[in-house]
């Protein structure tokens, strides 16, 4: 079998990580796999490089701290096959340009174009345990690029992808998915499977144990993921297409994403092409808009508002400068219901509004898909709002 298997920062945090890590790459290598390991940089070295940056220079640019960024990972690769080396196993690392992993030029947030396997072949066909940089790229111009948050995760589904790997490991530190974040709501459950949309859907709403470019790519090509634990050796939890309990189970997760911000242009005027201009506008900016709600205002004139990363808020006031009227509310959370089976299922969103009810939160804004219910609550609110939908759909 060929096994890709990805480790998060917190997986190779310290020596003592990195030997436990050792550990599980050297056991899947001993049952005879060719093993492909993508590793993210230790614990906060990123958060640390990014400090370092900020002491010299408050705006550099996206080229220089690409450059700056990519060293976390290649410490981490260095630091694993040396590890593996003193286990005396037959091991390479390797950057993301020497395997050949080409993006755009967008850097700081670059997209895989394709992988030259050529290179990871040859590793593989002498035996040794491949270990890759996650998070990092080349360009058209040989410059390194990096992926964006979590891109690790997309540079192991894209090496599964190339190489038509077996089987895409990823590990984290907790042992799979979770109908909501176990750290905040104890009961929660570890699910066997999940399909891709669903995973995409809780990755998208804030739940932060797959990126969700990765999932869009393991959708598209077919690679089966499975989320598990570098610190607890037991099964985790596979992603895919279909699964066993999509009619069964109405409700998988419930996730919630307080980084994001409400923004309202009000006084616009009431006619054709008005919302086309304004989303027009923020969408020229690189913003990601969601949840848009439009009402009649006062005199004939109408408000609109959506909701925006909280990192993209600057630029979408930029973009609106030319509206008077525009407000901004950061003390907001978006708690988000998902499952497949609530596009067969009827009244599940009464619930959903009967355990927000119950703990007296009110709804500001809604939004509903075949496999999504989100809403738009005061931020201050989200926790308590996630646990009282659980203990609904799960714990009753």
């Amino acid at each position: 079998m060929l096994i890709v298997q990805k480790f998060g920062g917190s997986s190779v945090a310290n020596a003592q990580r990195i030997r436990n890590v050792a550990g599980i790459i050297a056991e899947s290598f001993l049952y005879g796999n060719d093993v492909v390991v993508v590793l993210s940089a230790q614990g906060d070295t990123t958060d640390d490089l990014l400090e370092k940056a900020a002491e010299l220079n408050r705006n550099p640019s996206k080229r220089e701290l690409d450059m700056l960024l990519t060293t976390g990972e290649q410490q981490s690769v260095a630091l694993m096959a040396m590890c593996l080396e003193s286990m005396g196993l037959p091991v390479v690392s390797l950057t993301g340009w020497q395997v050949g992993i080409r993006t755009d030029a967008a850097y700081g947030s670059a997209r895989i174009r394709r992988v030259d396997t050529e290179r990871l072949r040859r590793e593989l066909d002498a035996r040794r345990i491949v270990l890759v940089t996650g998070f990092q790229g080349v360009n058209k111009y040989d410059d390194y690029t990096t992926l964006g948050r979590g891109g690790s995760d997309t540079t192991a589904v894209a090496l599964a992808a190339a190489l038509h790997a077996d089987c895409c490991q990823i590990y984290t530190d907790v042992e799979g998915v979770y109908t909501t974040d176990p750290r905040k709501v104890p009961a929660a459950r570890k699910l066997e499977e999940i399909t891709y949309d669903e995973m995409l859907e809780l990755a998208s709403m804030g739940a932060q144990v797959l990126m969700n470019r990765s999932v869009e790519m393991a959708k598209r090509y077919g690679v089966e993921l499975e989320v598990l634990s570098s610190l607890v050796r037991a099964p985790g939890t596979k992603v895919k297409e279909v699964v066993k309990h999509m009619e069964e189970m109405k409700i998988t997760g419930i996730a919630k994403d307080e980084k994001v911000a409400r923004i309202t242009v009000m006084q616009l005027e009431d006619k054709p092409g008005t919302a086309f201009r304004v989303l027009n506008a923020v969408s020229k900016a690189g913003v990601n808009v969601d949840m848009i709600i439009q009402a009649n205002g006062r005199d004939g004139a109408n408000d609109m508002s959506f909701v925006v990363a909280d990192q993209d808020v600057e630029q979408a006031q930029e973009a609106l400068s030319a509206y008077k009227h525009v407000s901004v509310d950061k003390s907001i959370a978006k708690v988000s219901v998902v499952g497949a089976g609530m596009m067969s299922s009827v009244g599940l969103a009464s619930l959903v509004f009967e355990a927000l009810n119950d703990e007296h939160i009110n709804i500001q804004m809604i939004s509903t898909s075949e496999i999504k219910i989100s809403c738009v609550i005061d931020a201050a609110s989200a926790d308590r709002a996630v646990a009282a939908i659980h203990r609904k759909f799960f714990e009753n």
